[in-house]
């Protein structure tokens, strides 16, 4: 027995190898899952909503995550909070506590909310590609040329781009891609708030108002669709409950992982929404109503301009990552369909070797992957083309993604897990706070659609120039 213990200290009660994950590191991927683009959007967001409202807002949805989480936290083991059988995913915990129909609704949401994601992010990328191409033919010309271009050929060159990486196998394995996106949001991010200071600085007031954009510059009808639509944007810089899981399943235990995973969640939510803050309120006031959809094209031409290549260079490369990170979930789902699906065809399981003139390894290359994946990525790239809209694309993620993924089902397995009793105060207060955020993605939708409807009013398919 003596000679096992020292080997049987290396494994945890699942039989993996022992998990080393502290509050920091836990609290690091967190921030990293959730400084994203969404960050962008949110001057624009706050400037629909008014200095009021906005920040307002912004604090709601950090403690509507903030507890939703601490609620999830409790769902990492079914049963037992300390010897439990684990939950490694999302979809996991939904499986093994909720079960049946509402694991596969929970399945179909979470896979068009990624889908979803990298459209969001090809457009992104775009812009910013074209805000360093703009930037530098303004400067040439001495600001005489307006150098409008299209955007079609950027997305198509981040969609090539998506399609090599796509035909990696192991892509989640290349573990410095965290780093690096992380390196570059906060790059991007401190750059913008830097810029919005300078700014603020420079126009020697803070612009905007108490309730946000007014009726004149927009109709009283889009000041309504817009309200809606910034509650979108917010809820997606917010969206990160659906890795929260499987980051609890890096943590170490004793401690029980969700008193660590607790911890972790307040340090970073406290974190992020500083950060939010900042850049938001910076933003808003640098431009007042006419905070840009993406902060970083609102500074436009100004000096120094390769300051602005230098933050649209680090989202570009971010978003390169970032795009894979949220395809490859998808990609990993249809590669295990299709072998229970078809275990005998040499399309679906085979390999192939390729020898790459250079590279010592052959690379293996499977015909179904190398062929679903490349038309994920064109079909992302063409449904990006014909609604390149940045900021109605994130409002329709958010809101699709907040009140099932970030409320509902984690209250609902808190509910069954605990076994809260029907119509006690807690029961009541939970159902109140999922009802209320369905309202919220709701009118979020309803908002966000309607501005990619009034945008298609105005856009041409294929034919966007900025």
């Amino acid at each position: 027995m003596d000679v096992s213990r020292p080997a049987f200290k290396c494994f945890d009660d699942d039989g993996r190898l022992k998990r080393s994950g502290t509050v920091w590191t836990a609290s690091a991927h967190i921030i990293t899952a959730v400084i994203g683009s969404g960050v962008l959007s949110l001057a624009w967001a706050i400037g629909q909503l008014g200095w009021i409202a906005g920040p307002a807002v912004m604090f709601l949805f950090s403690f509507v995550t903030y507890f939703s989480s601490t609620l999830l936290s409790d769902c990492y083991r079914t049963g037992d909070p300390v010897s439990g059988k684990r939950n490694y995913t999302y979809m996991d915990a939904v499986q093994s506590i909720l079960g049946g129909f509402r694991f596969k609704i929970c399945g179909l949401i979470q896979f068009l909310n990624l889908f979803g994601i990298t459209v969001g992010y090809t457009i992104a990328a775009s812009i910013s590609m074209m805000a360093i191409k703009r930037s530098n033919c303004f400067h040439e010309s001495g600001g005489k040329n307006p150098c409008h271009m299209s955007s079609n050929p950027y997305m198509i060159m981040f969609g090539v781009t998506e399609i090599l990486l796509s035909q990696i196998k192991d892509f989640d394995q290349i573990w410095w891609l965290s780093i690096v996106a992380a390196i570059m949001s906060f790059t991007y991010s401190a750059i913008g708030l830097a810029l919005g200071i300078i700014q603020v600085a420079a126009n020697g007031v803070f612009k905007g108002s108490l309730t946000g954009i007014s009726i004149g510059t927009v109709t009283q009808t889009q000041k309504i669709w817009r309200t809606f639509q910034a509650l979108g944007d917010i809820a997606f810089a917010y969206s990160y409950s659906v890795v929260l899981i499987e980051i609890q399943d890096t943590v170490r235990s004793p401690p029980a992982e969700s008193k660590t995973m607790k911890q972790a969640t307040r340090i970073s939510i406290a974190v992020t929404t500083t950060f939010y803050m900042l850049c938001g309120c910076m933003g808003y006031a640098a431009f007042g109503d006419a905070a840009p959809g993406n902060l970083l094209t609102g500074f436009g031409f100004y000096n120094p301009f390769w300051l602005l290549d230098v933050a649209n260079v680090a989202i570009v490369i971010h978003l390169v990552g970032a795009y894979q990170v949220f395809a490859q979930p998808i990609f990993a789902f249809v590669d295990k369909q299709a072998a229970a699906r078809f275990p005998d065809s040499d399309l679906v399981s085979k390999e192939f070797e390729i020898r790459i003139p250079g590279v010592r390894a052959p690379y293996k290359v499977n015909v179904f992957r190398a062929v679903f994946r490349s038309c994920f990525v064109v079909l992302t790239t063409v449904i990006s083309m014909l609604m390149p809209f940045f900021n109605d694309v994130v409002g329709i993620l958010g809101a699709l993604g907040f009140w099932p993924l970030t409320v509902y089902f984690p209250v609902e397995m808190y509910i069954k897990q605990r076994k809260v009793e029907r119509w006690s105060m807690k029961w009541v207060c939970l159902k109140m706070l999922s009802g209320g955020c369905l309202v919220i993605s709701v009118v979020a939708g309803v908002g966000s659609v309607a501005g990619v409807m009034l945008d298609l009013k105005v856009y041409k398919p294929f034919k966007t120039t900025y």
